[in-house]
């Protein structure tokens, strides 16, 4: 068992705190956009991807927020609308986030006359860097924890309480993380890029099964709880994306064939 009380707070510079959550977001975004541009051997598309950053940081951030505002406490917020605005009090979702990168990444192909999904391949190949970046600082936040346990390798929160626990936010670290990092380097080099769109909606696929099964290991948010059947909000979101990533799927299969 595993005693976790771990400083969010990962130094002070100045008087003014930098968190391992921020440090997490920086970490994945650079290493992810480093290693897209060993991947990408067009110079155009290169440039533009270097251009493209910043909008798929503004996608990250403004999505979201707002995916976990209007997804998972609409009420609370609605209620406090200033607090929208305050990032650094946390709440953070990870499919609005992704939803906030792919609209990012659409309006900007659209206007510099690209196929959108020649970016978010390449970003799909680049994103579980990020995301294992992004499960390791919920650890270290006390964050999105797991439901309880008894297993050896179980935790106790204790921000959270004395329970043990499963440590979900390291399930997903490897899950969506290491395993989904692997699957995706796989299907670049089965020369997926050429067909774009196809490691895009891989990418759909697997993060939400993967995602839809560590769910059964974190507890479901206090003021939400389980839907129906047991399942929680991320599983049914979860649900939602495999099924987008399945028709796009066979839809890139199809102009392939045709």
């Amino acid at each position: 068992m595993f005693i976790n009380n771990f400083d969010p707070v990962a130094f002070e510079l100045f008087n003014f705190q930098i968190r391992w959550y921020s440090l997490s977001y920086i970490f994945g975004i650079l290493l992810g956009w480093i290693y897209c541009k060993r991947i990408i051997n067009d110079d155009e598309i290169q440039k533009l991807f270097d251009d493209l950053i910043s909008l798929i940081i503004i996608g990250i951030i403004i999505g979201g927020r707002l995916g976990y505002v209007i997804l998972y406490n609409p009420i609370y917020y609605f209620s406090n609308p200033i607090e929208i605005f305050m990032f650094w009090n946390g709440g953070m979702s990870f499919h609005g986030g992704l939803l906030g990168v792919i609209i990012a990444t659409i309006i900007f192909g659209k206007k510099n006359n690209q196929n959108p999904y020649k970016f978010l391949d390449l970003i799909s190949i680049s994103a579980p860097i990020g995301i294992f970046f992004g499960r390791i600082a919920n650890f270290i936040n006390s964050e999105l924890y797991g439901r309880t346990t008894d297993v050896p390798w179980s935790v106790i929160f204790i921000k959270v309480d004395i329970l043990s626990r499963h440590p979900s936010q390291l399930y997903e670290a490897f899950f969506e993380g290491v395993l989904l990092f692997i699957l995706m380097n796989y299907f670049l080099k089965k020369n997926y890029l050429s067909n774009p769109g196809l490691i895009s909606s891989q990418f759909l696929i697997f993060y939400s099964f993967l995602r839809f099964l560590v769910e059964f290991f974190r507890q479901p948010d206090e003021h939400i709880g389980f839907i129906i059947f047991n399942l929680s909000l991320g599983q049914f979101i979860s649900i939602g994306f495999f099924t987008l990533g399945l028709f796009l799927f066979f839809k890139t299969k199809n102009e392939v064939k045709s």
